[in-house]
């Protein structure tokens, strides 16, 4: 019983380490998607919405992690976007249409 306990609180531990990197990563492809376009990512901050485990391409059982950020294209209004992480890869960024200034 005690192992299964340490096994237990092992496997929470990790999985929160995990998060933090997932979230870190997340973070930095918000950022990375908002320069591209030339906006701006708003608060520096990233929340997460949603965790699943499906299969990757080889078959593997990876978490599939869902954030949403948000962005200004003027620092005006407020935007939404949604990156969704496969593994450690960032499988798609989404943002809500915005005007592009010239």
């Amino acid at each position: 019983m005690d192992w299964f306990i340490l096994l237990l609180l092992a496997a929470i531990v990790w999985f929160w380490i995990d998060s933090l990197r997932a979230l870190d990563a997340a973070r930095s492809a918000g950022k990375l998607a908002c320069k591209k376009y030339d906006v701006q990512f708003l608060d520096d901050a990233i929340s997460s919405i949603a965790i699943a485990l499906v299969r990757d391409e080889v078959g593997r059982l990876v978490p599939r992690r869902i954030y949403r950020f948000q962005f200004s294209e003027t620092g005006d209004s407020r935007l939404e976007g949604r990156l969704t992480l496969l593994g450690k890869e960032v499988e798609s960024v989404i943002m809500e249409p915005y005007q592009m200034l010239s």
